[in-house]
C-alpha cells in the first residue's frame, strides 16, 4: 500500500511545509531541493536504470530515455519549469493556469509507472514530491483563486501518481509496455534531477551545505 499512500502523503506534507514557511524559496527550501534532486537521481540509477536495460536492449534503452528526456523539455515549455520548483503564478492572477496543471498531471502521472512492489522508486517520487508541492502551494495560497480551485489542484495533482502505479498494475495492455514507460521515466527523472541540481547552487561558487545534502541524498539512496 505504500505504493499509493505515500505519493499522497508527499502533498499533505508539501502542504503543511508551504504553510508554516512563508517565505519563498527558503535557504531550507533549496537545501530539500538539492537533496531530492541527488536521492532521485540515485535511486534512478540504482533501481529503475538497470531493470529498464534487462528487459529492453541497450540501444532501444537509449532511445526511449532520451524520448524522456524529449518529453520533458516539452512539458516545461507549458509548466515553466515546476517540476523542478520553478512556479510562475502571478499574485493577481484570476484564470486557473489549466496549462500547468496539465502539465504537472502529466509528468505524476508518468512517474507512478516506476514505482513497483519489488524497488524502491516509491521513496525517490515521495522526496521528489514534497519540496515541489510545497513550493507549488506557497505560489497558489498567494494567488487570487479560490480555495475549491487550490484544493481540487492539489487533489487531483496528488491522485495522479497513485492512478499512474495502479493502471501499471492492472491493465494488462499498459502493463506490456510498463518497461518502456519506465525508460521514457527514467528521461524524465535525469532531466529534472539534473536540472535541480545544476540550478540549486549560486553561480559556480562552492556550498558546502548543498555538497552535504546531495552527498546525503546519494548515500541514503545507495543503502535502502
Amino acid at each position: 500500500m505504500n505504493k499509493f499512500i505515500f505519493p499522497l502523503l508527499a502533498v499533505v506534507l508539501g502542504f503543511i511545509l508551504a504553510t508554516i514557511t512563508k517565505k519563498q524559496k527558503s535557504w531550507n527550501t533549496k537545501l530539500l531541493l538539492s537533496f531530492s534532486g541527488s536521492f532521485l537521481l540515485a535511486l534512478t540509477l540504482f533501481e529503475l536504470l538497470p531493470e529498464v536495460y534487462e528487459q529492453l536492449n541497450a540501444k532501444r534503452s537509449g532511445l526511449f530515455i532520451m524520448c524522456g528526456i524529449l518529453l520533458q523539455i516539452i512539458l516545461e515549455l507549458f509548466s515553466k519549469g515546476a517540476e523542478h520548483g520553478h512556479v510562475h503564478i502571478h499574485k493577481n492572477e484570476t484564470i486557473f493556469p489549466w496549462v500547468l496543471f496539465i502539465s504537472l498531471c502529466i509528468h505524476s502521472f508518468l512517474e507512478g509507472f516506476s514505482i513497483h512492489d519489488h524497488n524502491d522508486m516509491v521513496y525517490g517520487v515521495l522526496v521528489h514530491k514534497v519540496p515541489i508541492a510545497t513550493l507549488i502551494t506557497m505560489f497558489l495560497l498567494q494567488s487570487n483563486y479560490s480555495k475549491l480551485q487550490i484544493a481540487s489542484f492539489l487533489i487531483v495533482f496528488a491522485t495522479m501518481t497513485p492512478l499512474g502505479t495502479f493502471i501499471s498494475h492492472t491493465v494488462e495492455v499498459v502493463a506490456d509496455y510498463t518497461h518502456i514507460i519506465n525508460a521514457i521515466v527514467i528521461g524524465i527523472f535525469f532531466h529534472i534531477s539534473t536540472t535541480i541540481l545544476f540550478e540549486s547552487g549560486d553561480g559556480h561558487k562552492f556550498n558546502l551545505s548543498k555538497f552535504i545534502s546531495i552527498i546525503l541524498g546519494v548515500a541514503i539512496a545507495y543503502t535502502i
